[in-house]
Parts: structure tokens; sequence; C-alpha cells
């Protein structure tokens, strides 16, 4: 990432609150980082996040989806998927405000498994 951890999540946090953004190649691997921990603390492919450019996954156990686009999609902007991952955001705050887009009955089960840093 170019800079040590500890300054690294001090960038990210200052972000999320509002301040400059960092590196791009620090929210990407902070995007990653954190979609992989999503995915490794709620296997399944029922639902699919994504956080557009840096990455999507499918999590969430139950019905597997295979084809075309899933019908339970979280999409949002990286600042706001990284305030939800350090848990600097609500869930309900952020669907209230737009920033999070989830469609589908079973959308909302990622926020079971919120924050994941």
């Amino acid at each position: 990432m170019g800079q040590p951890e500890g300054e690294a999540r001090a960038a990210l946090l200052a972000w999320i609150a509002g301040g400059p953004a960092p590196e791009r190649s620090l929210q990407r691997a902070a995007v990653k980082d954190s979609l992989a921990e999503l995915a490794a603390r709620a296997p399944g492919r029922s639902v699919e996040v994504r956080v557009p450019p840096f990455g999507a996954v499918q999590c969430v156990d139950g019905p597997r989806h295979t084809r075309g686009t899933p019908p339970n999609v979280v999409e949002t902007d990286a600042r706001t998927w990284l305030g939800l991952a350090f848990g600097r955001l609500s869930w309900a705050d952020a669907v209230a405000s737009g920033a999070v887009r989830a469609s589908g009955a079973r959308a909302g089960a990622i926020a079971d498994h919120l924050p994941v840093t």
C-alpha cells in the first residue's frame, strides 16, 4: 500500500469522515481486503456485493445464483463501503441516504456481518 499500516488506516478513517481521498491504490487494497473478509465471514452465493470499480464478491448462504443479474445485489461507492466495513456508518443510515443500493429480499443480510475490520 505504500504507507505503514497505522498511517494507511488513519488516512482511510479520515476519508470516511469526510477528509481528503487517500491514494487510489490504498482505496483499492482496502476495498478488496474488506470484501474478501466479508466473503470469508459470510460464505455463500446468494448476495452479490459490488463496490465499483474496485471489486465484487458473492456471499451469504442461501439460494445460489449462476446466470444473469443476481436477484440480491448490494452496490455502493468505495467511501461508503469502507464506512460500513470499518463500523463508522450504519447499514440503516447508508440505505436510507441512498448511498447503498440494496435490491432483493436477502440483500440486507450482509448487515449481520458488518463491520468486517
